[in-house]
């Protein structure tokens, strides 16, 4: 390859070479090449390594490049759609849900999840820890707080810990009557915990879904669910739950 030198230009250098890495992108790589290392790249464009960390940064963000352990730097695949619907009386866990639990702990949530489930800042509540795959990827993590009040009758269960426990906490608050339910989506940045459930380094770019779901006029349960905002592009619909499409041609609408 030659030496492709960036011409002056009034906005941000390292934009104006994420501009010019993507068309590099479109017209030399393919989907899961591995770019050649920062150095090459750097001397190639005639940048330093800062700036073109920024360019590269800003590429993962979009969704254009993954960052994988062990291999650098690759082309990511296109993203898939995920469909976040408004229905307002589904509870998590129904039949038609696509998220697989994987266990429940008592423990006492953060402090603000503690106040906006009106529980006390030490008070244990259930931990629901789901996640989704796609295609054998993994692409969201979810974290489901729900006090015990919500489900009074657990106690009288003998439910097995792990994903069988928060089978049981799932379907005893379904047995509430659900008011209604309040989503808001924020960018985030992974955790460790998160980053390893997720093949992700931590730090990555996740969409971040917080969702309330209320009873009672209270928060009977509150939804933090973590998707990867390398591989899903989120959109919202008039109806149905989170769902996962494939492809471009089955954008939600």
């Amino acid at each position: 390859m030659g030496t492709t030198q960036l011409e002056s230009v009034p906005e941000p250098k390292y934009w104006h070479l994420r501009t010019v890495l993507s068309e590099a992108l479109d017209s030399e790589f393919s989907v899961g090449e591995v770019l050649p290392n920062e150095r090459d790249l750097a001397a190639r464009f005639g940048v330093a390594r800062a700036t073109l960390r920024q360019a590269l940064e800003q590429l993962e963000l979009e969704g254009r490049l993954q960052r994988r352990r062990g291999v650098g730097t690759t082309v990511a695949p296109p993203r898939v759609g995920v469909a976040v619907g408004t229905e307002r009386h589904a509870w998590p866990g129904t039949a038609d849900d696509a998220w697989e639990p994987a266990d429940c702990v008592p423990a006492a949530p953060p402090a603000a999840v503690a106040e906006v489930l009106g529980t006390g800042r030490d008070e244990p509540v259930h931990i629901v820890r789901r996640s989704r795959v796609s295609h054998g990827q993994p692409v969201a993590a979810e974290l489901l707080y729900v006090p015990p009040s919500s489900v009074p009758d657990l106690t009288a269960i003998d439910a097995p810990s792990g994903a069988a426990r928060a089978r049981v906490v799932l379907r005893e608050l379904q047995r509430g009557e659900l008011e209604r339910r309040e989503s808001a989506v924020e960018l985030g940045s992974v955790g460790a915990e998160d980053a390893k459930e997720l093949d992700r380094l931590p730090g990555a770019p996740v969409l971040v879904v917080t969702t309330r779901y209320l009873a009672e006029g209270r928060t009977a349960a509150l939804s933090v669910a973590t998707y990867r905002a390398d591989t899903c592009r989120l959109t919202f619909g008039d109806f149905g739950d989170v769902e996962i499409h494939h492809g471009p041609e089955t954008r939600a609408s």
